[in-house]
């Protein structure tokens, strides 16, 4: 996804628990786009969000649910911002301590527009925009 949005002339921080999926992600970045466009982050999302100063236009967050960390992805917003999520679902699937409930991202983000959402097959997605 980094390389994707830089690729459309984003900057990007790209943060990733795993050294081995930054570095190959870096090596991507350097063979596909110009330099300076990804900063690379090694963070686990289990010790929080990691807010840097200022704002995003787009923050993506796949398959890691922690619903302690909506709020602080809603406020690293900038105005008219993008949120993309997509977590484990219980909709269509048996459950577990790590899938969402029905109706659990709609909630957490109840006051940014929703564009998209959808549950079932076990994962549920929602695109969403921050008030201008």
């Amino acid at each position: 996804m980094a390389v994707w949005l830089a690729g459309r002339g984003l900057d990007v921080v790209a943060v990733d628990v795993s050294p081995a999926a930054l570095a190959a992600g870096a090596e991507l970045v350097t063979r596909e786009q110009p330099p300076g466009r990804v900063r690379w982050v090694e963070a686990d999302l289990d010790a929080g969000f990691p807010v840097e100063e200022g704002r995003y236009d787009v923050v993506v967050c796949q398959r890691f649910r922690d619903p302690a960390l909506y709020p602080a992805m809603a406020a690293a917003l900038a105005p008219g911002g993008l949120l993309a999520v997509t977590v484990l679902s219980e909709v269509g699937d048996a459950g577990g301590a790590f899938r969402a409930a029905p109706g659990e991202l709609t909630a957490a983000f109840a006051d940014l527009e929703v564009l998209a959402h959808g549950e079932g097959g076990g994962e549920a997605h929602l695109v969403a925009r921050a008030p201008a």
